[in-house]
């Protein structure tokens, strides 16, 4: 056997990642190009000098002061207790740790392709089988063969999206209320919610069915609207019995004492925090009516990218502005490409290099 004695069903996989390159316009994996305010950073490096002092006992590991301020937070727009809330360190850790007690051998994981990269991984890691189901050619997601597929796999769980990446297509409310419902008390639904903040007005949040289905968890993450990226805090909103559950695959301590500083003091600022997302869904829908406007096929999206194509040779497209200074995502079906909305400075980059690229 070759050293090392990896997992066979691991040999000779690439790690998962975006292309980290240093260019002058990056636009590939949807950070928030707003930073924090002076006040902020301010607060954040006060309650980490704070925290630092602790630094030789372990932190709270049941991090109650910020499930509180995360449950207020969610409650802009559903009821939510600390009870139902749940953190880690970004909310690829929060999946893992829900693949980690709900799925695992002999049970099956779904999702509806294309969607996020990562979900597959996660049920690789953890030993859960793996199906995907396929969307519609519009990327929407047809009920009754979504119903059908999980009637037919029983799965434990589900994983939804919504916006989904990398087409920014939400989902309806029936879908979470039909799929909750499929699933039962068998296993779990969980709708990703990473990019909710960005939604259009009047496409409401999962969170507002909480209330209703027990087996529907709802995550979300300070990397995006919060412009956290580098905090690495993702969160989830559930029944208590769920967070119960993800205690016992819980690494102890998971959350140190200044990562739970630094998100306690960034929502204290998360109406300022948050006051980019504006600016960000309006750049957002300017650069879809362009992308169109030039004769692109692009998704409705309610999140902080936008997916284009149909492109005859993406890679070369993506190469091309690449060497132009702007870098985006190659990623999802062959064909597209995905662009982050960044600053109007940065999106006028994009547009003068694509047009560059593209003209003949």
């Amino acid at each position: 056997m070759a050293f090392p004695p990896i997992r066979p069903e691991l040999a000779g996989i690439e790690p998962y990642g975006a292309p980290q390159l240093d260019v002058p316009v990056q636009l590939n994996v949807n950070e928030n190009p707003y930073g924090p305010s002076e006040a902020c950073i301010a607060d954040i490096a006060a309650s980490v000098a704070a925290a630092a002092a602790t630094l030789h006992r372990y932190p709270d590991r049941e991090f109650v002061a910020l499930r509180t301020a995360l449950a207020a937070y969610l409650s802009r727009d559903a009821a939510v207790t600390p009870e139902m809330v749940w953190a880690a360190n970004g909310s690829n850790e929060v999946m893992l740790q829900l693949l980690q007690a709900f799925g695992g051998p002999g049970r099956t994981a779904v999702s509806f392709a294309p969607t996020y990269s990562m979900y597959p991984e996660y049920a690789r890691d953890t030993s859960t089988e793996w199906v995907a189901g396929v969307r519609e050619d519009d990327f929407s997601l047809d009920l009754d063969k979504a119903r059908s597929l999980v009637e037919e796999v029983r799965p434990s769980v589900v994983l939804l999206p919504s916006p989904n990446n990398p087409t920014g297509t939400a989902l309806p409310p029936e879908a979470v209320v039909a799929l909750c419902e499929a699933v039962g008390e068998d296993g779990i639904v969980v709708v990703d919610e990473a990019y909710g903040e960005f939604r259009r007005a009047g496409v409401p949040s999962a969170l507002e069915q909480l209330a209703s289905y027990r087996n529907l968890v709802v995550t979300r993450t300070m990397s995006k609207a919060f412009a956290g990226a580098g905090l690495r805090l993702g969160y989830l909103a559930a029944d208590p019995a769920i967070c119960d559950a993800i205690r016992v695959v819980r690494l102890p301590y998971h959350l140190s004492a200044v990562t739970q500083a630094a998100a306690l003091a960034a929502l204290r600022h998360a109406d300022e925090l948050l006051g980019n997302v504006a600016a960000l869904r309006e750049e957002r829908d300017a650069t879809v009516a362009w992308l169109r406007a030039e004769g692109y096929e692009v998704t409705d999206s309610d999140a902080n990218y936008a997916l284009f194509g149909r492109l005859a040779d993406r890679h070369a497209v993506w190469q091309g502005l690449l060497d132009r200074g702007v870098l985006i995502r190659e990623t999802g079906p062959n064909g597209w490409l995905r662009v982050s909305i960044g600053t109007p400075e940065e999106m006028t980059a994009f547009k003068n290099a694509l047009t560059e690229v593209t003209s003949p």
